[in-house]
């Protein structure tokens, strides 16, 4: 009777945070729809007409395809940059047995812990002097911010790969390129798409970096474009939450192609 009454009791918490989690998105999706003088009046009500007309409006104001474009192709070309080099860096670090490896490994997780704030001024000088203030740039930044944390999983992950394969596929005739790529690379899938995610939702998101690199408007991204509904003297939310709703898509729809295995990748490292 006290377990009943404890997992209700918890499907309660569940449900009551689940709802709390969705006030935003529904604040959101409910006022995309309104005008902006209904949602001064009452943002928390549901709209007494629907207008559509925030969409179209915001879809030409933000030049969406040719945002979501630059979106896609920083973070798409970031990502994959880091769980290459990332991978490659753990490997070495963690089958290479020497004093040097354990004082870089250490470097890289002391690096966790630096704020972006601290370095984000010398950071932004040297690569303007290095005339790299645009995508190509932005692109190594986030290689440089991402990796010690993407190294640190990887490296973790690795440890629990026996060396014995490599020693295998030595015998069997591989390079130690060809190790990693065919037989280790493969079993780290699971911290593959952890990587994955969590650079993907930061690096899309992000603001602050690309509000410092990215000059041009042909550039932007999507969050720089989001701005562009904040002006000094008006604030069209209207338009800014339309704009939200489609700038979330994208994100909804990796997470839906990715479900599979985002959950497979925590069963696994939960197992292990």
């Amino acid at each position: 009777m006290k377990r009943g009454a404890n997992q209700l009791w918890r499907a309660f918490l569940g449900l009551g945070l689940g709802l709390i989690w969705l006030i935003p998105f529904y604040l959101m999706v409910i006022n995309s729809f309104k005008t902006k003088q209904e949602i001064f009046t009452n943002p928390l009500k549901i709209p007494e007409n629907f207008t559509f007309a925030n969409y179209p409006a915001a879809f030409k104001e933000l030049d969406f395809l040719k945002t979501l474009f630059n979106s896609l192709l920083i973070t798409i070309m970031s990502v994959v940059i880091i769980i290459l080099f990332s991978a490659m860096a753990a490997y070495a670090l963690e089958r290479v047995k020497i004093k040097l490896s354990a004082v870089i490994f250490m470097v890289f997780v002391a690096a966790m812990l630096v704020p972006f704030q601290s370095v984000m001024i010398p950071l932004v000088s040297i690569f303007g002097r290095a005339q790299m203030l645009n995508q190509v740039g932005i692109i190594f930044m986030y290689l440089g911010f991402g990796g010690s944390m993407s190294i640190f999983l990887y490296h973790g992950a690795m440890k629990s790969i026996p060396k014995a394969l490599d020693e295998a596929a030595i015998i069997d005739g591989a390079n130690r390129f060809q190790v990693f790529w065919k037989v280790i690379f493969p079993m780290l899938k699971p911290t593959t798409v952890t990587v994955a995610v969590l650079n993907t939702m930061w690096i899309w998101n992000d603001y602050l970096l690309p509000s410092l690199v990215i000059n041009s408007p042909k550039t932007q991204t999507i969050p720089l474009k989001m701005f562009f509904f904040f002006g000094q003297y008006t604030k069209q939310w209207h338009l800014a939450l339309a704009g939200l709703v489609i700038a979330i898509l994208p994100v909804i729809i990796f997470y839906f192609v990715m479900q599979k295995e985002i959950i497979k990748g925590v069963a696994d490292g939960a197992v292990k």
